[in-house]
């Protein structure tokens, strides 16, 4: 059969392309010759777009745009037609998701997120509003992939707005890096930013979330350096002296009220035996003999309670 597409195609192709007419004719004022398709009989057969040079996918695409919106939604037709959008501008999402190669997503998981915002911008584009779909498509695109790494990407999961803050704080640190010669201070990114530091803080810590790191991995410099938590875990000496705090509390509750306070003065205030005598009205050598029978107690008290 016959179906004359030849005006619209001619209309819209380019003035030199760089491969041979997707149809072959033998004049370019001829109607295109197009397969007999019995579900399809005005529509034509592309049994691969991937052969299809750039400038004859553009060409055939914005003939299938003002097909499309003459077909009934929901119609293998229309189905046809959309899903022949798609293949034929599988490049542009490609060159999307070359943006993001560094990333550690596999490029095929990218580019199927991509193809989701092609899908999107064909349903939402407009042929009869004169602008070119490419142009139209790709920011839908890239901002249908940067919102996967911004929901999936993150090792913990933190407000939308920090997530979307953290980029602004890294443009604004890069920008102020460059023009100071030093890294910027969270008062100086709040400036920059017009914002309250308090929330240039919360941005700066939920940064922190964005990638984890196990601490049982090798440094990538110096593999003699061990794992991270061989390099950043120390010793907690505050840990040793728990269970002598806990154990104290119950001896020191029971002492007279001036024992307690010689020993406040002396080791909350750090006040000398001397101050402690002014203070109290007692001689220095009497505050002398009160620290050390009290501290004698607690050592008693101590040896009785301690585990054996």
């Amino acid at each position: 059969m016959r179906v004359d597409f030849a005006p619209a195609a001619e209309a819209h192709a380019p003035a030199e392309p760089k491969a041979a007419p997707l149809y072959p004719v033998a004049d370019a004022a001829a109607p295109v010759v197009l397969p007999d398709l019995p579900d399809l009989p005005d529509l034509p057969d592309i049994p691969s777009a991937r052969d299809i040079a750039t400038a004859d996918a553009r060409a055939l695409s914005k003939v299938l745009f003002r097909r499309m919106a003459q077909l009934e939604e929901g119609t293998h037709e229309y189905a046809y037609v959309r899903n022949t959008l798609v293949e034929l501008n599988l490049a542009l999402v490609r060159f999307a998701a070359a943006r993001f190669r560094t990333r550690s997503e596999p490029m095929e998981d990218i580019v199927q997120v991509g193809t989701i915002g092609l899908i999107k911008a064909i349903d939402r584009f407009d042929i009869d509003r004169g602008l070119e779909f490419p142009t139209f498509a790709l920011p839908t695109v890239i901002g249908e992939i940067k919102r996967f790494f911004r929901d999936t990407s993150w090792a913990v999961h933190v407000p939308r707005r920090l997530q979307e803050l953290r980029l602004d704080l890294a443009k604004a640190s890069d920008e102020l890096a460059f023009t100071l010669g030093r890294e910027p201070t969270s008062a100086e990114l709040a400036e920059r930013l017009g914002m309250p530091e308090r929330d240039v803080c919360e941005g700066l810590v939920a940064s922190a979330g964005y990638t984890a790191y196990s601490l049982d991995a090798q440094s990538d410099d110096d593999e003699t350096e061990g794992s991270i938590a061989d390099r950043l875990g120390e010793e907690d000496t505050g840990l040793e002296g728990v269970l002598d705090h806990e154990a104290l509390k119950p001896l020191i509750a029971a002492l007279p009220d001036r024992d307690r306070r010689i020993l406040s003065l002396r080791f909350g205030a750090e006040m000398t035996q001397s101050e402690i005598g002014a203070e109290l009205g007692i001689s220095q050598m009497h505050v002398s003999r009160l620290l050390s029978r009290i501290l004698a107690r607690l050592r008693e008290g101590m040896a009785g309670t301690a585990p054996a």
